[in-house]
């Protein structure tokens, strides 16, 4: 649908990373779990370790899951950009290359209480 607009529009984006004092949202999705409908949005700052991130927010939001609790994050397989990808738990969110509004992946072959067929 056409849309006639009587003066000219300029869009503020809200979500800049400048506005989020110094933080950055990530977004995480565990494939083939459908218990959770959408990626998680996590607020996080970029020297934030990966292990931080798995261990505390992420680890907790998976929690509902039955397959939850039995996670061994080192087994895990993870996704960036679609791509295969293997974190370094020990360096920051920034050095792994995770920015402002990227998405990370992880799948759990082995668990799969609630998954649906691959």
């Amino acid at each position: 649908m056409t849309v006639a607009a009587t003066k000219e529009y300029v869009g503020v984006a809200r979500d800049r990373v400048g506005n989020f004092n110094g933080k950055q949202l990530v977004y995480a999705s565990w494939d083939h779990h459908l218990l959770f409908a959408a990626p998680f949005l996590l607020y996080a700052a970029p020297q934030m370790s990966f292990r931080e991130l798995v261990e505390g927010p992420l680890t907790a939001l998976v929690q509902p899951d039955p397959d939850g609790a039995a996670i061994d994050w080192t087994q895990v397989e993870w996704l960036k950009s679609n791509q295969p990808w293997t974190p370094d738990f020990e360096r920051s969110l920034a050095d792994n290359g995770i920015g402002h509004k990227d998405q990370i992946r992880f799948r759990t072959p082995n668990l799969t209480t609630l998954a649906v067929a691959a």
